[in-house]
C-alpha cells in the first residue's frame, strides 16, 4: 500500500487526477470503477479541465460506479446517476451508454444485483477503481458487518451513514434505507486500487483503517491485501499516520 500525504483537499484532488489521468492515456479504452460524495468532485473538476484544454480523451473509456441509492430515479437530483452526469459525464466526451451505475429502480433486487455483476464482468474487469473513505470504514456502501460480502448486494444503510447523507436531502425521512453496492470482491478484482480522503474527521478511521487488523468491522482494511492499492489523503486525514 502506497500512502500519499498531500497539503489539502485541492492538492489531494490534483494528485488523484493525474493517477486516473495517467490510466487513460496508458490505456485508452480503460474501464474506471467511479465513487460519489464530497470526496471526488475536486479530482472530477480536475478531469474535466484536463479534458478541455485536450491533453484527456474519454471518448474510449468504460465506467462502472460502486453504487446506486434503491428507490432513487437517475433524474432524481440525489441519485448517484445524476450526480455522475452533473459531475463528470456531461461535461466530457465519454459515451454514456458505456458509464454503468446499478438500476435503483429495479426492485427485484436479487435481480439489480445479478445484472450489475454481470455488467461488470462483460466490461471485462476494472483497471482502476476510485473509493472514498466513509466515517465508519465503509467503501462503497460495504457497511461494518460479520462478513465480507462478495459481488453486488443490497444493503440496509446503517443510521450513521443515513445521517451523513441526511445533508443531500430535505429532511431524513427523505434519506433512503437502502442501497445496491458493490460487493468486497467486486472492488478487490480492480487491478488497481485509488482511495482518496480528505479533513481531520477521517484521521482515526485512516489510521485504523489501513494500519489495524483486517476485519469486516471495518471494510476499508481488506484494502491492505490487495497488490496494488494507492491512498491520497491531506494532511489533516493522514494526521494520526
Amino acid at each position: 500500500m502506497n500512502i500519499i500525504k498531500a497539503e489539502d483537499y485541492q492538492q489531494m484532488s490534483r494528485i488523484a487526477a493525474n493517477f486516473i489521468s495517467a490510466q487513460i492515456v496508458l490505456k485508452p479504452d480503460c474501464v474506471l470503477g467511479l465513487a460519489t460524495g464530497s470526496s471526488p468532485t475536486g479530482t472530477y473538476g480536475e478531469l474535466i479541465k484536463r479534458y478541455q484544454s485536450g491533453d484527456l480523451d474519454f471518448s474510449k473509456v468504460t465506467s462502472v460506479n460502486l453504487d446506486e441509492y434503491k428507490g432513487l430515479s437517475p433524474e432524481n437530483d440525489q441519485s448517484y446517476r445524476y450526480f455522475m452526469d452533473t459531475n463528470l459525464f456531461n461535461h466530457v466526451n465519454i459515451d454514456k451508454n458505456r458509464t454503468y451505475v446499478p438500476d435503483g429502480l429495479e426492485p427485484d433486487a436479487a435481480k439489480a444485483c445479478a445484472d450489475y455483476d454481470a455488467v461488470i464482468e462483460n466490461c471485462g474487469g476494472i483497471d482502476l477503481q476510485l473509493l472514498g473513505l466513509g466515517n465508519n470504514g465503509h467503501i462503497g456502501f460495504n457497511e461494518p458487518a460479520d462478513a465480507f460480502a462478495k459481488g453486488t448486494y443490497c444493503v440496509d444503510l446503517t443510521p450513521s451513514t443515513i445521517e451523513a447523507n441526511a445533508r443531500f436531502f430535505s429532511s431524513m425521512d427523505e434519506v433512503p434505507k437502502q442501497a445496491y453496492t458493490m460487493g468486497i470482491q467486486s472492488i478487490m478484482k480492480a487491478k488497481k486500487i485509488l482511495v482518496i480522503v480528505s479533513g481531520k474527521a477521517k484521521a482515526g478511521i485512516v489510521k485504523e483503517a489501513f494500519t489495524g487488523s483486517v476485519t469486516p468491522k471495518v471494510p476499508a482494511s481488506v484494502l491492505q491485501l490487495h497488490p496494488d492499492v494507492t491512498v491520497i489523503a491531506d494532511k489533516e486525514a493522514a494526521s494520526l499516520l
